[in-house]
């Protein structure tokens, strides 16, 4: 199932907008392939943050693997409650498994990322 409404990354990075602020996570898909979810170093709150660039990292049983920011600008808040349970990423990916919000710098940056429609399209490529 993918959510209509998000932005996808090829990255597997999904991105809900409300005015300026983009709440960021992983789809679905992104946490089935890493498996059980064991670790998150989430990025710190006030870090100015480029699109594309790795803003958190996430380990599981089988790897561990770069998290990446769909737009540029300031992470205004972080999951916390990911530092003790980053299992909720896997039972709450689009949820409350959130990783981050980032005040976006550049909304125009949204229109270089998938609608669920053309990602859906995507992973029938993978």
């Amino acid at each position: 199932m993918i959510p209509q409404g998000l932005k996808y990354t090829k990255e597997h990075e999904w991105i809900s907008v409300q005015g300026a602020i983009g709440t960021v996570g992983i789809t679905a898909h992104a946490q089935k392939e890493l498996g059980d979810i064991t670790f998150i170093e989430l990025p710190e709150k006030g870090k100015t943050v480029s699109a594309g660039n790795s803003i958190a990292t996430i380990e599981s049983v089988k790897a561990a693997s770069d998290i990446y920011a769909p737009v540029s600008g300031k992470i205004t808040d972080v999951n916390t409650i990911l530092s003790d349970s980053p299992e909720t990423i896997n039972s709450a990916p689009y949820g409350e498994g959130w990783i981050c919000k980032i005040e976006m710098k550049d909304p125009v940056q949204l229109k270089g990322l998938m609608d669920a429609a053309a990602y859906g399209d995507y992973l029938k490529t993978l």
